[in-house]
């Protein structure tokens, strides 16, 4: 069970969606989309009704290169947004930040997960805010700020690295008192990775249940699938939905993603051959 607030998903059961919000107006895929309220409900609605688990919400984008937004302007974006949310919707909320006090008012509005691209790399109190509000925290992989990860692409052994930084993660945010069943782990996809180095770590994702915890991906849409594939941006759902495919059968519960319907149907199908002898 990933215990996240008063909420307790079986991630044993089936793989859970979390279904992306982003209201930003420079984000790699949903460009200025969502940055009205009426919007940002409406497809909130759309992402429940087609079985999204979870709704992450960000307020800053973290695609390379991007820089990073001021408090208040952060807080400008997510919080009225979570407010409409938490009257409209009985789902579960996730705040993609880096910042504890976005975190922290995020939580003050009913928000159960904390999405830190970060690892707890930036702001340690993070995972204080998690503590003090028994929320579940995703810990993710990345090698710098988003703008200048690109640029930081070296590693010694690059899944062992990954497993490494992560398992440095956890422990610190399991001695500042988060519960050991509200700590899930991302990879990071996409970030501080080639695309060669990004498959690598597909391939060999279940090395990192090593770890004991639940494995979230985010390969949605990501620019090594369009370089791959020769997709532009908004001709990548095949290629995600492989991915996806390939995650879960390597050990992903959780998988985050654009299009929350479609890849709701990957996720059965693929949850469905797991289960049988």
């Amino acid at each position: 069970m990933f215990k996240c607030r008063g909420t307790e998903l079986d991630l044993n059961k089936r793989t859970h969606i979390m279904g992306i919000l982003n209201l930003t107006p420079d984000s790699f895929y949903d460009t200025a989309k969502y940055t009205e309220i009426d919007l940002a409900l409406s497809h909130t609605e759309k992402m429940v009704k087609e079985g999204a688990d979870i709704i992450d919400i960000g307020g800053e984008s973290t695609r390379p290169g991007s820089d990073s937004v001021s408090l208040e302007e952060e807080l400008n974006r997510v919080i009225p947004t979570i407010q409409e949310i938490r009257k409209r919707f009985d789902v579960t909320l996730s705040i993609d930040t880096t910042k504890s006090t976005v975190a922290e008012e995020a939580a003050k509005e009913g928000v159960s997960i904390i999405n830190d691209i970060s690892g707890l790399k930036f702001d340690n109190r993070i995972a204080e805010i998690a503590v003090e509000y028994e929320m579940g925290i995703v810990l993710m992989h990345t090698t710098s700020r988003p703008k200048d990860m690109q640029l930081k692409t070296h590693y010694k052994s690059l899944v062992q690295d990954v497993i490494d930084s992560l398992r440095f993660s956890v422990e610190k945010v399991q001695d500042i008192g988060v519960a050991d069943n509200s700590i899930v782990i991302d990879p990071g996809f996409g970030f501080g990775k080639t695309p060669e180095q990004n498959l690598i770590l597909l391939k060999n994702l279940k090395k990192l249940s090593q770890l004991g915890k639940p494995i979230l991906i985010g390969t949605s849409n990501k620019s090594f699938i369009g370089q791959i594939l020769n997709r532009k941006i908004n001709e990548r759902m095949e290629g995600t939905a492989a991915t996806i495919a390939i995650g879960i059968m390597n050990g992903a519960s959780i998988v985050r993603v654009h299009n929350a319907g479609q890849m709701r149907q990957v996720s059965r199908m693929v949850d469905a051959v797991l289960s049988v002898n």
